[in-house]
């Protein structure tokens, strides 16, 4: 055994088991929700009213529910570029004056049909801005649904092993 190596794995060891407590104490929600991307309370309602009509409530919780539109804001402000992130905080100026161009009324005073009718139109228009903000809404919103602790466990049954381990049943002869 190599003695140096021994030793410098031990300080590692010991080194990561005195900082890691304090990393993961770190990990709380106002932690987790404060972003370095501002966005007002309006334009928040507006989103969740938009993640709600890519993934509506039916007899399953909907986006809304889960807090998609908390996780897309997230992940816009730490994991996205400048430009993607003023594409998104373009777009919810641009949503509401598509729904006020087409029904003369604001996003979330439409109807559930209206506002599915404004994002495709959006999503099928030939201004960029408008098709990436619903591009990337849309894919963030399916990805955190997918990935929310209520759709793995309730929807998706998730097991760690490929299969079970019976262990009372009886072996055959």
């Amino acid at each position: 055994m190599q003695r140096r190596s021994a030793i410098k794995n031990i300080a590692l060891t010991i080194g990561g088991t005195i900082v890691l407590p304090s990393w993961a104490n770190a990990w709380n929600k106002e932690a987790i929700s404060s972003t370095s991307l501002k966005i007002s309370e309006t334009q928040e309602n507006l989103l969740a009213e938009i993640v709600e009509t890519i993934i509506p409530k039916t007899d399953t919780l909907g986006a809304k529910d889960l807090n998609v539109h908390q996780f897309t804001i997230k992940m816009v402000a730490d994991c996205y570029d400048k430009k993607s992130q003023e594409t998104f905080s373009k777009g919810f100026a641009l949503v509401d004056a598509a729904a006020k161009r087409d029904f003369s009324k604001t996003f979330i005073e439409c109807d559930g049909k209206q506002k599915l009718e404004v994002l495709n139109k959006m999503s099928n228009s030939e201004n960029t801005d408008e098709k990436g903000f619903v591009r990337l809404v849309k894919n963030l919103t399916i990805q955190g649904y997918l990935n929310s602790e209520y759709v793995m466990t309730n929807l998706r049954i998730f097991e760690f092993a490929p299969a079970r381990y019976h262990g009372c049943v009886p072996v055959k002869k």
